[in-house]
């Protein structure tokens, strides 16, 4: 009878065993399987809006060349979001093709600045808030500067500071 119960018992521990191994098993699965989507699928999504950035800028027939870069001010606007309590402060660098570029944009300052404030104040956090979006903005940015200085004036646009509260 002693031998029957010991032989139940190293039954019983070798089935809690093998319990134990599988959701240890079970358990780095999952973990392994969430450390690669965020470290290393993560990159990806960073390099296709990196390069869709790139593309925005080739798309319109220009060269890449090296221009002169001019900080605008500081942008602090309310967005356009349901209970207004949000707000977006942001930083802008310019690309300019050339000298008389510089002088157009200290020209028409006043226009850069309502119409950028116009562009700003109209968009809300959940259009701001994905990385394709502020590729998007700065696009817009770029064709809105264009109108006012000179079509191909402006090569880039920099994203110096962004804050969203």
């Amino acid at each position: 009878m002693a031998d029957e119960e010991l032989v139940q018992e190293e039954k019983k521990s070798g089935k809690l065993k093998w319990i134990i191994i599988a959701v240890v098993l079970i358990g780095l699965g999952v973990g392994g399987y969430f450390g690669y989507t965020m470290y290393f699928a993560a990159p990806d999504e960073a390099a296709q809006a990196e390069q869709a950035a790139q593309d925005v800028g080739k798309g319109d027939g220009q060269e890449v060349a090296e221009g002169q870069i001019v900080p605008l001010p500081v942008f602090l606007v309310n967005l356009a979001d349901p209970l207004g309590r949000r707000y977006l402060k942001l930083g802008l660098e310019v690309e300019v093709r050339d000298a008389q570029a510089m002088e157009a944009l200290a020209k028409y300052e006043a226009k850069i600045k309502d119409t950028l404030l116009l562009l700003l104040s109209s968009k809300t956090y959940d259009s701001l808030s994905t990385m394709k979006a502020k590729v998007e903005l700065k696009q817009e940015v770029a064709d809105r500067l264009n109108q006012i200085i000179g079509k191909g004036s402006v090569l880039r646009v920099y994203i110096t500071e962004m804050v969203i509260q």
